[in-house]
């Protein structure tokens, strides 16, 4: 039972398959203190969702069409900081795990352990409390004994967030004009990010980048 003081969570969630919707939606729902105000398809809706709901909270898939969590999740945490991002995914995957974490995921929940995760996961997270499955805890505390025992750093962004949008479009098999008329940008300005990626990665050839893409994570193998 919810008490007068207690405010609700409003959530939005970010999956491009509609019946993994409705089942998240069901077990958030049945909780009083957690409400389901908007749902979107890709990433690219779930910003504009974000810009015409109020939201605490986005529940939000990695591998979707268009626009991935990952690069949604950048952008809606600029575009809305005070908002809370939890990555829901299949992946129990450390690269996936990491790259959430740099792009401001809250926490990282398995859809196989989503009916008895999620619910503490959204809890924690507004209450800016990371929550991250046991795997993640495990991946997190191997990787920072590497970097301790090896003297290295992470890693650093290579390609903008632009170039990332254009490189996943490619990857998905976008046309130059197409990658053009879906990012509002000229084609010479496409040409432009495309040899920009193939510089700073030392690669040659469309095929390198789709497959640095399916590394990335930025599209499904």
């Amino acid at each position: 039972m919810t008490t007068p003081h207690t405010s609700v969570i409003r959530i939005l969630l970010a999956d491009d398959h509609a019946l993994v919707r409705r089942g998240v939606r069901l077990i958030l729902d049945r909780e009083p203190d957690l409400e389901v105000v908007a749902e979107a398809g890709d990433g690219a809706e779930a910003i504009e969702m974000a810009r015409t709901h109020e939201v605490d909270l986005v529940v939000m898939d990695i591998s979707m069409p268009r626009m991935t969590g990952l690069q949604a999740t950048r952008e809606l945490l600029a575009l809305k900081p005070g908002a809370r991002v939890l990555m829901l995914t299949m992946h129990d995957n450390e690269q996936y795990f990491f790259q959430a974490l740099k792009a401001g995921a809250s926490g990282y929940v398995l859809k196989s352990v989503a009916d008895r995760d999620l619910v503490a996961a959204c809890r924690a997270a507004m209450r800016d409390e990371p929550f991250l499955y046991p795997g993640a805890v495990t991946a997190l505390i191997h990787n920072y004994l590497d970097r301790v025992r090896h003297g290295e750093e992470l890693p650093k962004q290579v390609l903008t967030a632009r170039e990332e949008e254009v490189l996943k479009l490619v990857a998905e098999g976008h046309s130059s004009k197409e990658i053009a008329e879906m990012l509002f940008i000229s084609i010479k300005t496409v040409h432009r990010h495309r040899e920009n990626m193939l510089h700073k990665l030392g690669m040659r050839d469309r095929l390198e980048l789709t497959r640095y893409a399916i590394r990335a994570g930025l599209i499904e193998a």
